[in-house]
């Protein structure tokens, strides 16, 4: 979906930890060594980011590496095409609670979504959600807006305004769909669609942009419209470009633009 809506600029005030405590940092690639995923959580120690956000296995050493620091463990389950049962779903959220996941990132049943049984997609995110709120985690609820039509992404903010997980999100970064000449790509995150999501989703849910946002400039970007969190591989080099810009720790206003395009990638 192309982004029409007219670009602003817009004034915000941010501090270094401000933008540190959007990013929740991706080690979710399925060639990434253990080796790799240490460096990452290094990484988002050595920030202070919001949350790793880890394949299941990788739990423990990241509750381990992470000990005594405010960057909690954000495990994803069904991940990353959501396909998993409803009862597995809530299996697998429950084991990463237990096994020290604060923040759980779930992938909704798309092909439900698709097929219009709503009645199944919002059980099932009921019953994952009070699965781990029970045991004092939140969920993220991840859409995949690649697969889906406007119409569909404002049926789920509706879905998700009367279940009220703490985060709806755009995508897993590895929905990819079949092009005309044979060959896959993804889209992620766009504007028109997170403008979307905010303005048809209750203000108690916050949102979390994923894929697409690679820079700065799409950090503050998103933060200027409202999203309250990001998933992204390259939340280091989105804290250097800040401190090359002169944000510290003392609140400073900088002017963004509010433009149609995200950079693209995760």
């Amino acid at each position: 979906m192309a982004d029409q809506r007219k670009s602003i600029i817009k004034t915000i005030s941010v501090t270094l930890q401000d933008l540190a405590k959007m990013i929740d940092v991706s080690l979710l690639h399925p060639t990434m060594t253990d080796e790799a995923i240490l460096e990452g959580l290094h990484q988002a120690r050595k920030y202070g980011m919001a949350t790793a956000c880890v394949k299941p296995y990788s739990i423990p050493v990241a509750v381990r590496e992470l000990e005594g620091t405010t960057v909690l463990v954000c495990p994803v389950i069904g991940f990353p095409h959501g396909n998993s049962t409803t009862k597995v779903k809530v299996f697998e959220a429950i084991e990463a609670v237990d096994a020290g996941g604060r923040e759980i990132d779930m992938v909704i049943n798309v092909g439900k979504a698709l097929g219009g049984d709503w009645d199944y997609v919002e059980d099932e995110i009921r019953q994952i959600n009070e699965a781990v709120t029970k045991r004092d985690a939140i969920l993220k609820v991840i859409f995949e807006n690649d697969y889906l039509s406007d119409k569909h992404i404002i049926k789920l903010c509706e879905i998700c305004s009367r279940i009220k997980p703490a985060f709806i999100k755009t995508s897993t970064g590895y929905g990819f769909v079949k092009q005309a000449d044979g060959s896959y790509n993804y889209t992620g995150a766009t504007m028109a669609q997170l403008q979307l999501m905010r303005e048809h989703v209750d203000p108690a849910v916050q949102i979390k942009a994923a894929g697409g946002i690679r820079s700065l400039d799409d950090l503050l970007r998103v933060r200027a419209i409202g999203v309250t969190r990001v998933g992204a591989t390259a939340g280091p080099t989105m804290i250097l470009g800040a401190i090359q810009r002169g944000i510290g720790e003392t609140p400073k206003e900088v002017q963004v633009e509010i433009t149609g395009k995200l950079g693209g990638g995760y």
